[in-house]
């Protein structure tokens, strides 16, 4: 039985998603702070953490911060919880690596299927795929490391995410929906200003590598094989 963990300081709220998850079929625990959280973190790993922003001491997104920079929980899957019409937070916690999220007031529907389509897409690497190299572009999904000709670059959790699903569908033109969807998780609201500026960001860290990632016009993004 796959454990769930929430971290929620609204009593009401908690016991209401931990009901739903038992429901469910997970097993599942809450805790009210970050303390608590990485106790039961160091006694035993979940398979996933629902994680709110607004708590007493370190916020959600400082704990989802210290839950990435840990090898031991870099690649857990998390979903934020947020206040309704926070977008900044959304953003932030996107880029710091939650794997979704879900604004307040949420039905807990809503919330079981959320839960499924992070925990189906964070399965094992395919076999056969944890190194993928295009050019001078090696990615490591066992280590995930990317290095560019030799060198380690510094990717942040979404920008990885957005290059490894790049190598994953090396050569074909994929569409900004389908991008989005595959990286994080939900359909942003039409905000493919942020897919454009994570492609950006990724480009320059590229250097001249970042050459391969094309714009494909009216359609969206693609890498190429070969460096033009």
């Amino acid at each position: 039985m796959r454990k769930i963990y929430i971290v929620e300081d609204d009593e009401d709220i908690r016991e209401i998603v931990l009901y739903a998850l038992h429901s469910a079929g997970f097993d599942a625990a809450g805790f009210v702070c970050g303390e608590d959280l990485f106790e039961a973190v160091d006694a035993g790993m979940p398979a996933l953490i629902l994680l709110d922003i607004m708590l007493p001491g370190d916020d959600g997104l400082t704990i989802l911060k210290n839950l990435r920079n840990s090898q031991k929980t870099k690649t857990l899957p998390i979903i934020m919880l947020t206040a309704k019409g926070s977008e900044f937070d959304k953003v932030k916690g996107l880029d710091l690596g939650a794997d979704d999220y879900l604004s307040k007031p949420f039905g807990v529907m809503e919330l079981i299927s959320r839960i499924k389509a992070v925990l189906r897409r964070s399965g094992e690497p395919m076999a056969g795929k944890e190194r993928l190299q295009c050019a001078g572009i090696l990615l490591d999904s066992i280590k995930r490391d990317v290095s560019v000709d030799g060198a380690i670059i510094t990717l942040t959790y979404k920008e990885y995410e957005l290059l490894h699903y790049l190598m994953l569908n090396k050569g074909i033109a994929l569409d900004r929906e389908k991008i989005m969807t595959a990286v994080w998780g939900y359909d942003f609201a039409g905000e493919s200003r942020t897919l454009d500026m994570h492609i950006r960001s990724l480009r320059q860290k590229l250097g001249e590598a970042g050459k391969l990632i094309k714009t494909i016009r009216n359609v969206g993004y693609k890498l190429e094989s070969e460096t033009p």
